[in-house]
């Protein structure tokens, strides 16, 4: 027989252990390891998981690296290696087929022309697979393009349906490749046997294609019967399953491959005996501590293993066979074993004192909570339903509970067998030579592995005439022979395997102890002839006629040659070039003046003006040329500049002064009692020499960490750190916005490495498809306040993946993602690493909401809670902050791209991949993508939104979330943003406040009581002190348009002009914020004769922010700008600033007068720039929407009005520009220009007055953060504490009774309801309103129902919300019916609409909507 010289084997199941695959590939891999060499090579998936890859693939970088290059530059992802837990290691290829995703439907458009593959039903469990077949193929195709020649023979063999879809490819595309299709079982094959229906008896009466349409799985039937009608070579593993072929896709097998074993793990006899006496005491020992009953020592063992398939696999019948020998009461003890793993949720230890589940001495369970409960004395670990578990109701019902009375003791062990499990902690080789009998009496088992590793081990086995393995011993071997009873087993004769299993117990009790060793020897000696070294024969005959049907296409490839000079030219590519490498030296500062290095590494000086005066005071030139950051200012200090300082007594002591404050405001730490709050956000705005953020969310987060500092709090931070950063703006001559992204020094950053106690940089992992990816944990002290940030740009990374953390928002969907899988997954596994105590977890916008995934994760998989229990801790613990208020703006992301990085998600939770998709989906549609910000509110029981209408606009947004209840019902809250006080009020500011509140406000700046000292300032000081202001912004204004209209090459008369015209007398109105089309910083431009009407009163505006790179609406406003300030008649008075940033802002928002916010209503999720001026003294103009909505004081600014009073936008707009206009000319500029004798307006010092005092205490940082904390923080951390408490009972019961009440709600209905029959007469409104509604309950008590009254008025035929909703009284329950009843005053005279809602009930509830479901009577 001439084998080929090379062979491929592609399986689902290569370094991936589903199922008996995986036993066949990975068993028969040391055979053909040794008869093809490196010519043997296995194709696996490379899965996005944590575990199973890494557990079994060793990656080899040096191995065939030509072809993987070849392979990859041709787009393949795939990583090569060895197969590390087999004995031969022989080679594997990984391939990453999820790049295919995107490519799904032309993939399948493709199949479907040319072999009429149906794949238009497949959902996910098809696509995946059959992407992966084809992807196989790529691989195969490149390995013989690169490296095979015309004369080489080739076999790719291919397993199970699976893989089929490269059958088909390499059959147009490589004909020289002769293909094998193996399958191990038919899926309809089954479908029926899952499913109870007869198969055997009724075969020939099924239509395979009714049949798979009827079990959704008629993409997979096609797929499958394709496979195995064009592969060269078909062959399946047993004579029964060839029956299910022939008539389930119409070819019987060319070559029946039965599968084998390899019988060296089984140990010699001695030591054989040593672990059978070890691992008998133990199940003893563990059987008698579960039932209390003494276990005699001759008792009989007997197993029954394998997959939880109830029927298929006879568990049912072995259990009522033990029920039946326990009736008989035999002499001798029988220990019957189910090892078959199911839904565990925790083992029951051996110690009694451990924080696990327990069992006591007398069979009590012991339960973590102290609860003791008598019952299930037979599983070793806690079952996640036991009540209804399949194996634990036979056993109950077959009278088999351990008692005193029973002969047969029972052992449940729903627990994969990895030595490792928490109770036997064996191997399950290891295991099984406890035993004495196996018994493993399938009705459905194309071969069957179970027994034949039982025999391999001297242990005497019973299984079927329906199992292969049975077959193949009753064809082959003789019947005298007593190591495997083969039982004839039919569609319909379950009592009499019941007997005869009976039976086989009972002559094994009879046998003496010679008799017994001499059939364990020869079940040992029948295993022998089950080896692969043996059986893999039967596949390389088969790989015979592929090879000679191959080489009648002979003519197709006569002419291949291999790519030979590819190699040459690549192997010494990687010396062609530099390789350039980094090394630091760092400045070394003298004793003296470490105190400087200290400051330096710490963003408090950021905020704190003694400590940045400091450093200015060094170099003040230098310093403003390094955009204001010690730290390169520090490393730039020439040796006689450093002698300089430590000579200079007076800088000195200022430095040891500021250092004894930063100590002192150090020393104080957050109450041990407040518990730990991170807090997610992907952008912060700390200082302009940190450039990790964007807009105002990242100033937002930024600010709420500097507060939470000054305030103590126990917060943390967790963020990217980005090279890039947010792109520095420059504008052309043309006007056009051009961004130029600019690297971050990171040794100008006050980083540090976060390190372990051997000093090796700490960093997180995350699987991603087809490789693992590493994050750096760096550090960055806020204040009191670390802040933790991630970074990819790691060596060990691919290209694509250090890239994440590149830029903030940069990159396309699939770059996104990957940013917020490392911020959201990450950043929890950050938490973990680092050992932090986390409570609390704040998500700042949705791009941090897979954070919940994780944590939901670590729950199920380490704490053994189900998804549903899970959830209610994470919700419990995570609060939601939504900024966004059109949907639009939310982060969504299409399902191809959350399968390929999240599609083992689902498996982890232990949801479908459809329940996975709709967390993060509104309304469920599966057209619809997934949406960030849905995930997070799915999983979080608290959110807020950034202002009150907000709130609203946000309630309404969301409330598909919540049907049956109306926008105003939603639990969403508000807190409303500010800003931190110190960061935003200038020098000048700050020092007027102390002077003027006393030192003390600045521990209480949200106290209002402090800020009204303002009335007592005289207008002059007031005065005076905003005209320093404004004129050091003029001055910054003219030092900026100077270096920027050089770089852009304007006419230096336009340059003159302009800063002729500019001047600090003339009102200056500011206008600075991310340009959306929705800011509509145009509005000023609609009409521009009105414009220069403003204009020529003495009126500049200053324009300053920048468009987002893909925004190119946003960038023809700025464009727009550019164009009216080069007109004549508004040069000088129009004025655009590049680049804004905080450096920018901070000089706007202190040197204008009057601060502009024109937004469409109601799009302004709260603003915060106007917050800022307010700080510092400067008055708002802005619609009343966001906070101003809530700011607005008459006296102490001006306001469009809150409502639009047009649907269309244009209209809109005219109007609200005729308003803005009118509002300058007969208000503004008159208070402005009205002049006492000092050249002072009173009426403006008073707006400033009014400003300062009833609006800047309640729009700090300081509001916001007690508002969290009261609002939120301390109400979760007590409800998180109660869930949490005694193993998490609460969390426990609360999901059941939910679960329950799901499962119950649809038989919740009416039975009776009365009410008044308005259509007779009206009712009178001195009466009675009466109305009495009976339900029949189901299994729920009637307190777990309530019922009420919700009245509203319809408009237009429609009901848009309620006007009240008014409870009933439960009067009567009982029998399954309860009676509810109201009765109320009748309301106003007039027409009111009412309904009857019934809703779930339960103490536990935090607020209705989390659990939003309702019945309607």
């Amino acid at each position: 027989m001439k084998q080929p010289d090379y062979l491929f084997e592609v399986s689902w199941e290569v370094c991936n252990k589903v199922g008996g695959i995986h036993t066949v590939v990975s068993t028969k891999a040391k055979t053909l390891n040794k008869l093809f060499g490196n010519n043997f090579i296995m194709i696996g998936p490379d899965i996005c998981r944590d575990d199973t890859a890494v557990q079994e693939f060793e990656p080899d970088e040096y191995a065939m690296t030509s072809w993987a290059e070849y392979a990859r530059n041709k787009g393949l992802k795939l990583r090569i290696g060895r197969w590390k837990t087999l004995e031969e290691q022989p080679p594997v290829v990984l391939v990453d087929f999820t790049p295919y995703f995107n490519r799904k439907d032309e993939i399948l458009t493709e199949l479907w022309n040319e072999y009429s593959l149906d794949s238009l039903t497949g959902g996910w469990d098809y696509i995946e697979p059959c992407l992966f077949g084809y992807a196989a193929a790529k691989v195969i195709e490149s390995y013989y393009e690169f490296y095979l020649e015309a004369g080489d023979t080739i076999v790719a063999q291919f397993h199970e349906w699976m893989t089929g879809s490269g059958i088909l490819y390499l059959k147009k595309q490589c004909p020289q490749i002769a293909t094998a299709f193996t399958t191990h079982a038919t899926v309809l094959g089954r479908c029926l046997s899952g499913n109870g229906m007869p198969l055997y008896s009724a075969l020939e009466s099924y239509n395979a294609d009714s049949l798979a349409m009827q079990f959704g799985v008629r993409a997979k039937q096609s797929l499958e019967k394709l496979s195995a009608q064009n592969a060269d070579v078909f062959t399946t593993v047993s004579e029964i399953t060839n029956r299910e072929c022939s008539r389930f896709l119409g070819k019987s097998a060319d070559v029946i491959t039965p599968n084998g074993f390899e019988n060296d793990m089984v140990p010699k006899d001695e030591k054989q005996k040593e672990i059978r006496l070890r691992v008998r005491r133990k199940l003893t020992d563990i059987t008698e501590r579960l039932c209390g009953e003494k276990i005699s020592d001759d008792a009989l063992f007997v197993i029954n293993s394998g997959r939880y398939e109830f029927f298929n696999k006879g568990t049912d019948l072995f259990i009522e066979a033990m029920g039946e020998l326990n009736k008989q009461q035999p002499e001798r003890e029988i220990l019957a074993v189910a090892a078959v793993p199911a839904h565990h949720l925790k083992a029951f230890t051996e110690n009694e004192n451990s924080s696990e589940d327990s069992f006591s001495s007398n069979g009590e369970r012991i339960y973590q909570n102290g609860e003791r409960k008598k019952r299930n004395a037979v599983s070793t670990h806690r079952l996640f339903d036991e009540d209804n578990d399949l194996i634990l109701r036979k056993l109950s019902e077959c009278g088999l509970n351990n008692s005193s009375d029973c002969k047969v003791k029972v052992l449940f062990i729903p627990s994969y067998l990895d030595g490792a499990d928490g109770v036997i902690n064996e191997t399950y080789f290891d295991f099984l030579q406890a035993f004495d009998l196996g018994i493993f009496p399938s009705y459905y088992e194309p071969w069957g592995y179970t027994p034949m590793e039982s025999i391999a081990f001297g242990v005497p086995t019973l299984t079927t005439s329906l199992a292969g393995f049975g077959l193949w011993i009753r064809e082959r071997v003789s019947k005298d022979q007593k190591a495997v009873t083969i039982m004839e087993r039919t569609d319909d004769n379950a009592k009499d395997c019941v007997s005869e299993i009976v039976s086989f117990v009972k002559k094994e009790l009879m046998l003496s102890p010679e008799e017994r060793e001499r059939i364990r020897q020869e079940c040992k000696q029948l295993s022998g002839s089950l080896v692969w070294a043996s059986l893999a024969n039967n596949y390389l005959h088969a790989y015979e006629q592929a090879v000679d049907k191959a080489r009648q296409r002979f003519d197709m490839y006569g002419e291949k040659q291999a790519l030979v000079n590819y190699a040459a030219d690549s192997q010494t590519q990687s010396f062609k070039e530099a390789h350039w490498r980094k090394i630091l030296f760092r400045q070394k500062l003298p004793e003296r003046l470490y105190a400087l290095e200290k400051l330096s590494r710490n963003l408090w000086w950021s905020w704190n003006k003694e400590a940045y005066n400091l450093f200015e005071r060094i170099n003040p030139e230098k310093f403003a040329a390094l955009e204001n950051n010690p730290l390169p200012l520090l490393e730039s200090l020439t040796a006689d500049e450093i002698e300089r300082l430590v000579k200079d007594e007076a800088f000195l002591a200022e430095m040891d002064k500021v250092e004894k404050r930063f100590d002192e405001y150090m020393y104080r730490k957050p109450e041990e009692k407040e518990d730990m709050v991170a807090y997610f956000s992907m952008e912060y705005g700390i200082d302009n020499c940190l450039k990790i953020y964007s807009g105002g969310l990242g100033i937002l987060a930024g600010d709420y960490l500097k507060e939470a500092s000054d305030s103590c709090k126990n917060i943390i931070g967790i963020g990217l750190l980005y090279r890039y950063g947010y792109f520095t703006q420059h504008i052309t001559k043309d006007g056009e916005q051009l961004c130029e992204y600019n690297a971050q020094k990171f040794t100008h950053l006050p980083l540090k490495a976060e390190r372990d106690s051997k000093g090796e940089w700490r960093k997180i992992s995350l699987s991603l498809p087809g490789r693992t990816l590493e994050a750096k944990i760096w550090r960055i002290d806020i204040g009191r306040v670390p802040l933790y940030l991630l970074d990819t740009d790691i060596e060990s990374n691919r290209e694509e993946d250090r890239s994440i953390t590149s830029r903030l928002y940069g990159g396309n969907s699939e770059n996104r993602l990957k940013q917020e899988i490392v911020l959201g997954m990450g950043g929890v596994r950050l938490i973990e690493q680092l050992q932090l105590p986390v409570k609390l977890y704040h998500n700042n916008e949705g791009h941090a909401a897979f954070s919940s995934l994780e944590r939901m994760k670590s729950y199920v998989r380490k704490c053994n809670l189900t998804y549903l229990q899970a959830k209610e801790l994470v919700r419990a613990s995570t609060l939601f902050t939504t900024h966004t208020p059109v949907a639009a703006g939310h982060d969504m992301f299409e399902e191809n791209l959350l399968r390929a990085y999240l599609g083992h998600f689902a498996d982890y939770l232990g949801i479908s991949w459809e329940e996975f998709m709709n967390a993060g989906r509104m309304k469920g549609d599966k057209d619809e993508k997934f949406s960030m910000s849905v995930l997070a509110m799915n999983f979080s029981a608290q959110v807020n939104a950034v202002s009150l209408i907000h709130r609203d606009v946000s309630r309404k947004m969301f409330a598909p979330l919540y049907e049956g209840f109306f926008p105003e019902e939603s639990h969403i809250d508000y807190v409303t943003n500010g800003v931190h006080h110190l960061t935003w009020t200038s020098p000048l500011w700050q020092d007027f406040y102390r002077k003027t509140f006393g030192e003390e406000y600045l521990s209480d700046t949200s106290n209002a009581k402090y800020w009204k000292k303002i009335f007592d300032v005289p207008d002059e000081e007031l005065w005076t002190l905003h005209k320093q202001e404004k004129e050091a912004l003029m001055a910054f204004i003219r030092r900026r348009l100077e270096k920027e209209y050089t770089l852009r090459a304007e006419d230096p008369q336009v340059y003159f002009k302009t800063i002729k015209k500019l001047s600090g007398d003339k009102l200056t109105v500011g206008f600075a914020r991310r340009f959306a089309t929705y800011k509509r910083a145009n509005l000023l431009f609609t009409n521009l004769e009105r414009l220069q009407e403003i204009v020529d009163k003495g009126v500049q505006f200053i324009f300053a922010g920048k468009a987002h790179p893909q925004d190119k609406a946003g960038a023809d406003l700025i464009s727009r700008i550019m164009e009216v300030s080069r007109m004549p008649q508004f040069t000088g008075s129009i004025i655009f600033i590049e680049n804004y940033d905080m450096s920018v802002a901070k000089q706007l928002v202190k040197g204008v007068d009057v601060w502009l916010n024109m937004p469409t209503r109601p799009l302004e999720a709260s603003g915060t720039s106007g917050e800022k001026a307010v700080m510092n003294g400067v008055v708002n103009f802005s619609v009343l929407d966001g906070w101003w909505a809530e700011g607005y004081r008459a006296e102490a600014g001006w306001a469009l009005p809150k409502e639009a009073t047009y649907t269309s936008d244009d209209y809109q707009n005219a109007l609200d520009a005729q308003m803005l206009y009118d509002t300058f000319l007969s208000e503004i500029i008159p208070a402005y220009n009205e002049r006492n004798e000092k050249g002072i307006s009173g009426k403006w010092c008073g707006k400033m007055k009014h400003t300062i005092a009833d609006i800047a205490p309640h729009y700090t940082m300081r509001r916001q953060i007690d508002d969290y904390y009261n609002k939120f923080y301390r109400k979760m951390a007590e409800r998180t504490r109660l869930l949490e408490a005694n193993d998490s009972a609460l969390a426990r019961e609360y999901s059941q009774w939910k679960h329950n009440v799901m499962r119950l709600w649809d038989s919740v209905r009416p039975i009776g309801l009365k009410y008044p029959d308005s259509e007779r007469e009206a009712m009178d409104t001195s009466g009675e309103f009466y109305a009495e509604v009976s339900l029949y309950t189901s299994e729920l008590k009637a307190e777990e129902i309530g019922v009420e009254l919700v009245i509203a008025n319809k408009q237009n035929e429609k009901i848009n919300t309620y006007t009240n909703i008014l409870p009933f009284e439960l009067v009567e329950s009982g029998c399954k019916k309860a009676t509810y009843r109201i009765r109320i005053q009748t309301p106003a005279a007039g027409v009111h609409d009412y309904a009857i809602r019934v809703y779930p009930h339960c103490d536990l509830m935090p607020h209705r909507m989390d659990f939003p479901v309702v019945k309607w009577v």
